[in-house]
């Protein structure tokens, strides 16, 4: 195979990979960039706090599942192979995400409304659980040894990129529209175009070839007949498979998460940034951040795995609260002066679709720095919601970009080499399964359930910055442990292997 015809054939692995990959991270977090508008559809509204908690704890589930995914796929994707599991991966995320945006609300069918999101939500965490580490030992097994960090981190990207899409096409959709229309059916349109575009990277995928490293394998008769056991089987992978969950996955996931998808939920929930800013602050940020995710990748396959991720969660552990702290003080509106000349209340009167009366009550607040705050009461048959939306001015919002693409480098630093460390790590024959567990335990559970517990911490607590303990402490227990059990080893080519423990 001449030079010219590999260097074709990995870009086309790449794409392939990536394009799906991509498309399932859209459809996993579409779910979680919606979660304030889900919390009222699909749970009763007698208590909005509590509803919305409910749909974080779902949306937590589905990571939840994902090392169950990581079992089940990994285990088939060992035997069978690589491509035909990442497949089936791709058909079942895609078909779960339109299925959620045909759910009747909570006012219509009543608790079996949460039930079949849950139900919708357990398949999305276990095709997710599959896809990864398909994908990641995919692309890595086309990959030369020395830019397999390089290679990887496009696989990386895909994460960050399909949260970026979510919230592109929400923020699309949204402006398409009324306020009113969106939250009344709009915020369906998201999860139904999934399947155009799962049907889209299937056709993509289907025409590539097996990986060259599982093919020599099969070819040899060398597959594993029974990839768990020697994966949880075997004392001395055990260890490998604790390292990668307690030295990398889990601070990996928890930085991860608190920089993309906390900072929305603290956005939006915290602070009460308006719905299209705070997406709006997210989706710059992501843009802006994640080229960096291939440079730090490219960045381990010359100086290793090990010191740019511990790095990262050590200066995110530090850096967390001094940032949190500076974003909620910009929608402080208690250190700022208000313009009482420019007080105004506006009303409305509508009828819904179900026939009902809607009085809607809005009072403006306008402050020194552009600051608008809008006191928002809605009364339907005899029901009244109060709401708070903080509109921030340019130069504030620019401020809110800057802070969350801080965080958003810490991710591509800890994420950018975790994929060619994992692969690294175990031999190819149960790589599959043994790489997908500690990954999805750490980025599903430890990361997954962030967004609630912080939350929850905010809620009873009522310090606005408490939910960042939860990160913090996770970052800094396996950046310690990481630091004194994982032994990088050089070879000729450069940083490349992970020694054992």
């Amino acid at each position: 195979m001449n030079a010219s015809h590999s260097k074709q054939n990995i870009w086309q692995v790449i794409f392939a990979s990536s394009a799906g990959t991509l498309i399932e991270w859209y459809d996993f977090y579409i779910f979680g960039s919606l979660s304030l508008i889900l919390s009222e559809k699909f749970f009763p509204d007698s208590n909005p706090t509590l509803a919305y908690i409910a749909t974080l704890a779902t949306f937590a589930v589905g990571f939840i599942v994902r090392p169950f995914g990581a079992i089940v796929f990994g285990r088939l994707g060992d035997m069978v192979g690589r491509k035909y599991t990442f497949l089936l991966t791709l058909l079942i995320m895609g078909g779960s995400t339109f299925a959620i945006g045909l759910i009747p609300g909570y006012s219509t069918i009543g608790i079996l409304a949460p039930i079949l999101v849950l139900i919708l939500r357990l398949a999305q965490g276990l095709a997710l659980g599959g896809e990864y580490g398909g994908a990641a030992t995919y692309v890595a097994e086309h990959s030369p040894d020395h830019r397999r960090g390089y290679y990887t981190s496009f696989i990386q990207t895909t994460a960050t990129l399909g949260l970026f899409v979510s919230l592109g096409v929400i923020l699309v959709t949204r402006v398409l529209m009324t306020p009113d229309d969106f939250n009344a059916w709009g915020w369906r349109i998201p999860f139904l175009l999934s399947v155009l575009l799962v049907l889209m990277s299937y056709y993509i995928r289907i025409k590539l070839q097996e990986s060259p490293l599982f093919t020599q394998l099969k070819a040899e008769g060398k597959t594993s007949k029974n990839p768990l056991k020697e994966s949880f089987g075997n004392k001395e992978n055990l260890k490998l498979v604790l390292l990668a969950l307690f030295g990398a996955a889990m601070g990996q996931g928890v930085v991860w998460y608190t920089g993309q998808f906390y900072a929305l939920s603290f956005l939006q929930n915290t602070m009460h940034i308006e719905f299209v800013q705070s997406n709006i602050i997210i989706a710059v940020a992501l843009l802006l951040g994640t080229p960096f995710f291939i440079y730090f990748g490219h960045l381990s396959d010359k100086i290793g795995r090990k010191k740019i991720m511990m790095t990262g969660m050590l200066i995110a552990a530090l850096a967390y609260f001094p940032i949190y702290a500076a974003m909620d003080r910009t929608a402080d509106i208690s250190r700022k002066t208000e313009l009482e000349n420019m007080y105004r209340i506006e009303g409305s009167i509508s009828t819904n679709a179900d026939g009902a009366s809607v009085q809607k009550s809005t009072k403006v607040r306008t402050y020194s720095d552009s600051t608008r705050v809008r006191e928002i009461t809605t009364t339907v048959n005899d029901k009244t919601d109060v709401k708070t939306e903080v509109v921030v001015s340019n130069a504030n919002l620019a401020w809110l970009v800057f802070l969350v693409f801080i965080q958003v480098i810490f991710v591509t630093m800890v994420y950018g080499p975790i994929a060619a460390f994992l692969v690294e790590l175990f031999p190819t024959r149960i790589r599959y399964t043994s790489m997908s567990l500690p990954y999805h335990i750490g980025n599903g559970v430890f990361g997954g359930l962030l967004p609630a517990i912080a939350t929850l911490l905010v809620q009873q607590t009522g310090n606005h910055l408490a939910g960042l303990i939860y990160p913090i402490g996770i970052a800094l227990i396996c950046m310690v442990i990481g630091v004194i059990y994982i032994r990088e080893k050089k070879t000729k080519d450069g940083y490349a292997e992970v020694a054992e423990i």
